[in-house]
């Protein structure tokens, strides 16, 4: 049992090691090659643990070994677009001014049914409505509406907007986020402003605030407890 703990232990270490030093494409740009590399890591990673017949040396040489090459390959996309293209694989129109492309979906293996659920998951519920739609590489599908489909924007409606910092927290759990006061130049005596301004007098009968893009502040207090 301390020998299969020690094996855990020290599996979990490599493998967090290796996943990090891949980066995020594995989450972010999941393709067919990145996710058999997921895979491949999970099982050796398993095998390295649970098969008490592989040194350890062994197993942690084989996941080394793995990441490095995925690296390289990763490393060669990067420098060239051909290879990219080769070993990611290209975006293909599948619709284009609201017609199906047979061929396309064709060559991508793709059937109706599964081009409907791609279009019903954009919010898009009749092919007319499609100038474009493109699948990528990683199998999601890239929708551009016609124009005349489109919602209409605040400009078009003549709308005057403006912009702000994105809505960030000011106190959590009752104490406050100094960093985020510096990034946004919320200064303490604003802060203390506007919670009194809600009925509130100290920081930390505060569950939660967020300084909103209008520069509002949004307060939540604690449940305060009935005394018996």
């Amino acid at each position: 049992m301390l020998q299969t703990a020690l094996r855990t232990l020290l599996g979990f270490a490599v493998l967090f090691l290796l996943t990090r030093l891949l980066g995020k494409k594995q989450l972010s740009q999941l393709t067919i090659f990145t996710y058999i590399t997921g895979i491949v890591l999970g099982e050796m990673a398993g095998m390295l643990i649970m098969d008490q017949n592989i040194r350890v040396i062994d197993g942690i040489l084989g996941l080394t070994l793995w990441t490095a090459l995925v690296l390289v390959i990763e490393l060669i996309g990067l420098k060239s677009a051909r290879a990219r293209v080769w070993l990611d694989g290209e975006p293909a129109i599948v619709i284009r001014h609201g017609h199906i492309l047979e061929s396309s979906l064709r060559k991508q293996r793709l059937n109706l049914d599964a081009l409907s659920m791609q279009l019903r998951l954009q919010q898009v519920f009749s092919v007319t409505e499609v100038e474009y739609a493109i699948l990528e590489p990683n199998g999601a599908l890239t929708v551009m509406k016609r124009p005349e489909k489109e919602p209409p924007t605040r400009e078009e409606m003549q709308i005057q907007s403006t912009t702000g910092n994105l809505p960030a927290e000011i106190i959590s759990d009752g104490k406050v986020v100094e960093k985020n006061l510096v990034e946004l130049n919320y200064c303490h005596q604003q802060m203390i402003a506007a919670l009194k301004a809600q009925g509130v007098t100290r920081v930390k009968d505060v569950l939660y605030a967020e300084l909103q893009q209008d520069r509002t502040l949004h307060v939540q207090q604690r449940h305060r407890r009935r005394k018996k």
